[in-house]
């Protein structure tokens, strides 16, 4: 109980309040703006909040993760462009709606569904974080050493669906993992006698690299002028009573599937959105009106978004596993405060775990507040010209890098991180594989050494847990290749040599 009331305590700080509203208000402008990634904005503020109390920059980070979510439909429907790769869904039907003079009621009914599906995130973030970390307390290093294997390997398997590429940067980043000190002899490791590797790579400085500078000159070489136009009329913003009837469902739809997905490490917000699509559609009494301007399907869509949040803070905090590329950031920021996320962090900060829970709630009421706010001014800011946002961001993201340790060392890494993510994205390699291994890498390489010098290599294959929790990474690996081959086997099934294939196109998102 002392717990909870010191936690709860911490909510009334004036510095936390300020942070909360700071840190909202953010998140709404980075979800609103195309191109200002979710990763990249709390990486940046990151940078800006690591000389804070662990709290007060809690404070901050999690409100931008949270309104990013609801900001994000705002473009996805005014101009047919996510405002995050989460909102891909939104776009949808979103976009039809808007050009069917319905813009206002789509922005409502995808605000009430965000706000649903946040509420259902978090409360399963209270009720079941606590009883999986004290589940996980109980592992030993050859279990946790083999649940970081499984949190990579998913990771992979989910790496925009390219499994040799996201396999390939995934090991990549288990090597730079491996720059700095030995942790064991204390030996230096590929540092090439370079001081400033002698410490590992700086965490922060690659992962605005790789998410920010590398948007930001992507977006440099792709932009064109007059690609959208803005759609200014609104139309009515208040759902009737048949249209509140029939959001019901899928919003219960987006709520489940929201926080299964965002449970699976690293599955994100974009699947969240896509596979609530596809199943709302499928169980809908009126499929035929799902890609061309339904309401179901929009609900669907953004109350999943808003849902995976809470379920990836679950296997983030309570397992130290990022359910995300944005809790990856998040748990890197813990430990750069001191604090070890996964299970030992509801035994030794039970407080904090309240307070997050407080953030999270006050956090998703204000961004739902924000959301009903009629947007005029909003969308005049979408009509900015870009060069302006990539020239602050350009510049925010040199000084928090520099901030960080007031070492322009950092900022060259940063810089050199940036176009190694311009060259990945380039060729198709996802980051998010590569900044999985960079933070679980170390992880994994002590655990596996502790259980080494315990018992040998024996230890792990003889554990039950770890063992089972190696076979289904085996399997998670396995699985994308297995399903490609069962449905080429079955088309080829379907269609017999010389026969025309069916004229009904299969179910899916519309082009």
């Amino acid at each position: 109980m002392n717990a909870v009331l010191d936690g709860l305590g911490a909510l009334t700080e004036p510095g936390v309040i300020g942070g909360l509203v700071l840190g909202t208000v953010l998140g709404m402008l980075v979800g609103t703006f195309p191109g200002i990634s979710v990763t990249m904005a709390v990486a940046l503020a990151s940078g800006f909040t690591l000389t804070l109390e662990p709290v007060q920059g809690l404070a901050v980070l999690l409100p931008i993760y949270v309104a990013a979510s609801f900001g994000d439909r705002v473009p996805a429907i005014l101009i047919n462009t996510p405002g995050t790769p989460a909102s891909i869904a939104s776009t949808f039907d979103g976009f039809p709606l808007a050009r069917q003079g319905k813009a206002g009621l789509a922005l409502t009914v995808s605000a009430v569904g965000s706000l649903v599906g946040g509420l259902a995130g978090i409360i399963l973030f209270i009720v079941a974080a606590n009883p999986l970390a004290s589940v996980a307390l109980q592992f030993g290093p050859a279990e946790m050493f083999a649940l970081v294997v499984f949190g990579l390997t998913m990771m992979v398997t989910v790496a925009e669906g390219q499994l040799v590429k996201g396999l390939f940067a995934g090991l990549a980043g288990l090597l730079l993992g491996v720059v700095g000190l030995d942790p064991i002899t204390g030996d230096p490791r590929l540092t090439f006698g370079v001081e400033l590797l002698t410490s590992g790579l700086p965490f922060i400085a690659v992962i605005i690299g790789l998410f920010g500078i590398a948007e930001v000159f992507e977006q440099m070489l792709t932009h064109r002028k007059g690609e959208s136009t803005v759609i200014t009329q609104m139309g009515r913003w208040t759902p009737t009573r048949e249209e509140r009837r029939r959001i019901r469902k899928p919003i219960a739809i987006g709520s489940g599937v929201g926080v299964v997905v965002g449970v699976m490490p690293a599955a994100g917000g974009d699947i969240a959105g896509l596979v609530s699509w596809t199943q709302a559609r499928r169980s809908s009494r009126r499929p035929e009106e799902f890609g061309k301007g339904s309401l179901e399907g929009l609900a669907a869509a953004d109350t999943a978004n808003n849902a995976q949040v809470g379920g990836a803070l679950i296997t983030s905090f309570a397992l130290g596993l990022p359910g995300d590329s944005v809790s990856a950031v998040l748990l890197g920021s813990m430990i750069i405060w001191g604090l070890t996320p996964g299970p030992t962090l509801f035994r030794d900060h039970p407080d904090l775990i309240t307070t997050v829970s407080g953030i999270l709630l006050l956090a998703t009421a204000l961004a739902f507040l924000l959301s009903l706010l009629r947007l005029r001014g909003v969308v005049r800011l979408l009509d900015l010209p870009r060069h302006y946002l990539w020239s602050t961001i350009l510049t925010c993201c040199a000084v928090g890098t520099y901030s960080i340790n007031n070492n322009p060392g950092d900022v060259l890494v940063m810089l050199i991180a940036g176009l190694v993510g311009l060259a990945m994205r380039r060729y198709g390699f996802p980051a998010g594989p590569l900044v999985l291994g960079l933070l679980l890498g170390p992880l994994a390489e002590a655990n596996l050494r502790r259980t080494l010098v315990i018992g040998g290599p024996g230890e792990i294959f003889t554990n039950p847990i770890a063992a089972a929790l190696l076979v289904l990474s085996v399997l998670a690996l396995a699985w994308p290749m297995l399903r490609r081959r069962t449905r080429a086997s079955r088309a080829a099934g379907r269609t017999p040599e010389g026969s025309l294939p069916s004229p009904n196109p299969p179910e899916g998102p519309p082009s």
